[in-house]
């Protein structure tokens, strides 16, 4: 049977785990309870006392007979007149002894109760704290539910005075005298019922058809517009203006926010919202005549549909988890006040606070439940036509089980993988492929192209072990990185691309090798060009295969990244920003290979052509410094987004002087002099410094004087503290890895080459443990403020400004 302690540990929330009942800390009071020595009572003090009193030689009779019970004899009574005067005189000669023993005896009485007293303090303060936050949390979602029904009513009036307008401009008729009829039956409810129109003006042809055109339209604008001012919708602009001759009349601007969800929807750097034009809303029409303000319409529509519809599955679950929160504190009550009682005898004590608990608000309140059926009766209504069944998949979506054919698939490629390097392995030797008498074509040709899938496949393969750690840690990562936990990569997912693809790229090595030492054919070198052709293809193959979801995603992470700082920067894309940092040496192998097959060069191989170019050398500058700019251009963008913190800059000046260092390696590469040299350590140690105090007192939260572990920080997930400090010592290593660089190392083509791919090797590595721990850090920061569900922005806001 599993401990309820373990069970606690895991179903709570992890977010809000610092605000569950301390299960263990009262196990540690009760335990304290039970080692210190029971009282006795008062009760069993007074009878012995008066047994003492009334008939104390009985009393040393029994005890006498205790000891030599060798049944009746007529010398018994001479025996205890005997024994009564030498205990008096023991008595007489000892007090100090008896007088210390008793004070002893009350000091342990007063221990006890002290101890209970605190324990009964110490659960009156925990529940305390319980109830707090369920209260705050449950007024927050209140809150929440309150607004979204808001939302839903004016999207419902709008969507029915878009109708009602349309059907009306399609067959010429004019406006009744009440616009405001009743809502639909199972509607949300109407707010602009009640309203009245102005009465029709004639039909006329012409000018006047216009004009009684805007006439028709403006009151009616103005109707629906005070309406939904009052649900706090505002607006730009009169519509109350008169018309000029030949013209319509000027329409009222009204701005619907609709937030940006995704970085897509900030193409902008100074503007962060979508407006939707009241004139496109009434219109519905362009200028041309054409009918494209409808479809423009109904976009924006159902996108605020969408949004709305997000925010009630979020809500949801908000109620979902306040529920389990109050099931799981109300078993940890009582599990530890049942442990309280049989350790203590305190029964009525226990059964008091037992009461108390019941009582309080996380326990007696029905608000959420009744709001959780409120919101799951408006959803099935509202967005999935009455159909429940539908319904429960948006609001209680199934978790994907774990199948058994990608951990089958994950071993056979794996086996494979190794077969056929073991197959290379040995054709290259029998071939002298890495001789140093053999030419160095065949490693200048193969060497860019196959390390760049080998070092993507170590950088999936760690993200697997990443995500592993994360799940066998409770970090919720697709929490923080904003992923759909339906569509999200497992661990076992990642190492099953991992292994295919290094399946995949080994026995195209073989291929290519078995050929090129058979002479076979004299396009051959074609086969790594038709490889990276094969990958391209399937990262962009629009069919709903090969994790399309994942693929699209990481492409869009990627656009944002490249187009920085026009899009708005989410967790996922600087974390995706800074993994790009660790892989220049792969984009610089995406370079050649780009040059050498569009050179055309697996026919003649000119090799100098990519490598000694002007334009080629220019563009491996660019290349290094593009991850760091993207980088610092993030930082920018965050800096100005979140309110001018200086610590989004500082954090940018880290790439700056990355780019920096990395220049001057580039330039001592080219120019290999006293003076570059100088200048490389010099670079190159402020920016490792840089680097490592972000690393670890920014990004992993080390190093604070403060904290109760030393040298570390105050919440550590990982039980053993040693395993931190290898993980500092081991990251300053591999941060030194640079020094390799300017050693100038005489070696030769093929061996260069393997020194090359370790180094990049080992960056990578250190960014997949570097991982753990930053993800480490925000996990324990989101706890601190306790996000468990994203909040989703709400489409209609009230503009502060109507610029």
């Amino acid at each position: 049977m599993v401990k309820f302690s373990k069970e606690l540990e895991a179903q709570l929330i992890p977010e809000w785990k610092e605000k569950f009942v301390d299960y263990k800390q009262l196990k540690k009071h009760v335990k304290k309870i039970k080692l210190s020595p029971a009282p006795t009572s008062a009760a069993d003090d007074g009878e012995a006392a008066a047994a003492a009193d009334d008939d104390d030689d009985d009393h040393l009779l029994h005890h006498h007979r205790r000891y030599y019970d060798y049944g009746f004899s007529i010398l018994d009574p001479i025996r205890a007149i005997v024994h009564r005067f030498s205990s008096s005189s023991r008595r007489r000669d000892y007090p100090s002894q008896t007088d210390e023993e008793n004070l002893y005896d009350m000091e342990l009485v007063q221990s006890r109760d002290k101890e209970v007293k605190e324990f009964m303090e110490i659960l009156d303060k925990e529940l305390g704290k319980v109830n707090e936050f369920y209260t705050a949390q449950e007024s927050e979602c209140c809150k929440r539910g309150e607004d979204l029904i808001k939302q839903l009513q004016i999207l419902a009036d709008i969507k029915r005075i878009l109708h009602e307008y349309r059907r009306r401009q399609h067959s010429h008729r004019h406006w009744p005298s009440s616009l405001g009829s009743p809502a639909t039956p199972g509607s949300a409810g109407s707010l602009l019922s009640g309203l009245s129109s102005p009465a029709s003006p004639p039909e006329s042809g012409g000018e006047t058809d216009q004009q009684s055109q805007g006439e028709c339209v403006t009151p009616m604008a103005e109707e629906v517009m005070a309406a939904l001012e009052r649900n706090g919708v505002s607006f730009i602009g009169s519509p109350r203006g008169k018309a000029k001759k030949g013209m319509k009349p000027k329409m009222a601007s009204m701005r619907i926010d609709i937030p940006a969800t995704t970085p897509g929807r900030t193409i902008s750097a100074v503007t962060s919202q979508i407006t939707m034009i009241w004139e496109d809303i009434i219109n519905g029409s362009r200028k041309d005549g054409s009918n494209g303000g409808d479809y423009i319409t109904r976009k924006k529509i159902q996108h605020a549909e969408k949004m709305i519809r997000s925010a009630f599955v979020e809500l949801y679950r908000a109620l979902g988890l306040l529920k389990t929160y109050s099931s799981l504190n109300m078993k940890a009550f009582t599990k530890i006040v049942k442990k309280f009682e049989k350790v203590s005898n305190q029964r009525q004590a226990a059964d008091t606070f037992l009461r108390k608990v019941k009582r309080s608000h996380f326990i007696s309140s029905d608000k959420v439940v009744k709001l959780e059926d409120e919101v799951e009766a408006i959803f099935t209504e509202k967005f999935t036509d009455k159909d429940r069944k539908k319904a429960m998949k948006f609001l209680k979506p199934q978790q994907p089980k774990d199948s058994h054919m990608i951990t089958f698939f994950v071993g056979l490629f794996t086996g494979s993988f190794v077969t056929l390097f073991s197959v290379y392995a040995i054709l290259a030797h029998f071939c002298g492929i890495f001789s140093s008498s053999t030419e160095t074509g065949y490693v200048e040709i193969v060497y860019p192209v196959f390390s760049m899938f080998a070092l993507l496949s170590l950088h999936i393969f760690l993200y697997g072990c990443n995500i592993f750690m994360w799940k066998c840690t409770r970090i919720n990562h697709n929490f923080i990185f904003d992923f759909n936990s339906r569509t999200a990569l497992k661990h076992r997912d990642a190492f099953l691309i991992c292994a295919s693809f290094m399946t995949t790229v080994v026995g195209a090595l073989v291929i290519h090798l078995f050929l090129k030492s058979a002479h076979v054919s004299d396009h051959v070198d074609a086969i790594p060009g038709a490889l990276l052709v094969v990958f391209v293809g399937l990262l962009f193959c629009p069919f709903n295969i090969l994790y399309r979801s994942t693929r699209y995603c990481f492409l869009r992470v990627i656009r944002n990244i490249v187009f920085s700082p026009f899009y708005k920067v989410l967790m996922v894309d600087f974390f995706m920003a800074d993994q790009l940092t660790s892989q220049i040496p792969l984009l610089r192998h995406i370079e050649f290979t780009a040059c050498y097959f569009m050179a055309g060069g697996f026919r003649t191989h000119p090799i100098e052509t990519c490598t000694r170019n002007q334009h080629y050398k220019l563009l491996a500058y660019v290349i290094s410094f593009l991850p760091y700019y993207w980088r610092a251009m993030q930082c920018a963008r965050r800096y100005i987004e979140e309110g001018y913190e200086l610590h989004h800059l500082a954090n940018g000046g880290k790439y700056v002087s990355a780019m920096l260092a990395a220049a001057a390696r580039l330039k001592y590469a080219v120019e290999p002099t006293t003076f570059w040299l100088a200048v490389v350590v010099i670079s190159s140690f402020a920016a490792t410094g840089y680097q490592l105090y972000w690393d670890f007192v920014r990004d992993w939260g080390f190093f604070d004087r403060r904290s109760r572990n030393k040298w570390l920080r105050d919440d550590l997930i990982l039980k053993n503290k040693g395993v931190y400090y290898v993980s500092i010592a081991l990251n300053l290593v591999l941060r030194l890895a640079w020094i390799e660089s300017v050693m100038q190392l005489n070696l030769g083509p093929v061996e260069h080459r393997l020194v090359d791919f370790l180094l990049a090797s080992l960056e990578i590595t250190r960014r997949g443990h570097w991982n753990f721990y930053r993800l480490e850090n925000e996990h324990l920061n989101n706890a601190g403020k306790f996000r468990a569900v994203k909040q989703v922005p709400l489409p209609f806001r009230e503009m502060e400004s109507d610029g």
